[in-house]
């Protein structure tokens, strides 16, 4: 069954607004790493798919997930500002995407990394929360960052 992609990206419009809201993103690990995919969208200068690491906004949808290839793997909590500062920038770095809210028969969004701090940050702005970083003084600077490297 093909998901429309109008249906997909409301579910990246939720997840956005559930991980703002809530500073919690889940994802799935086993002891061999976390749960990961192929893009079915982007590929890299080779022609191979590139690879996304998959999260989720509510623990029961990435717990619904654990089965078939990812049966091994458990859920895990990341606060809000450690998946902006360390894992999107990370896999920014790292070339990868990011699996936003696959479903149990692999259907999901595949975001930009560094799109999806400017989508979070919008989102926090308008909720008038801000997040304590390690590296960064504020959602602010981090989005204005972020806004620097993509120009």
């Amino acid at each position: 069954m093909i998901q429309d992609t109008a249906h997909i990206e409301k579910r990246y419009l939720r997840f956005i607004k559930t991980i703002s809201e809530s500073e919690i993103v889940y994802a799935l690990k086993n002891k061999n790493g976390f749960a990961t995919s192929s893009s079915i969208h982007f590929e890299d200068d080779k022609g191979f798919p590139i690879g996304l690491i998959c999260f989720w906004a509510e623990k029961a949808f990435a717990k619904s997930c654990i089965k078939e290839d990812w049966a091994t793997y458990k859920v895990i909590k990341i606060h809000l500002s450690d998946f902006m500062e360390n894992w999107c920038i990370g896999m920014e770095n790292d070339g990868l995407l990011i699996g936003v809210e696959f479903d149990q028969n692999m259907f999901g969004y595949e975001a930009e990394p560094l799109e999806t701090i400017l989508d979070i940050t919008t989102t926090l702005k308008t909720l008038g929360k801000d997040l304590i970083f390690k590296k960064f003084t504020s959602v602010t600077d981090l989005d204005q960052q972020v806004k620097e490297i993509l120009e």
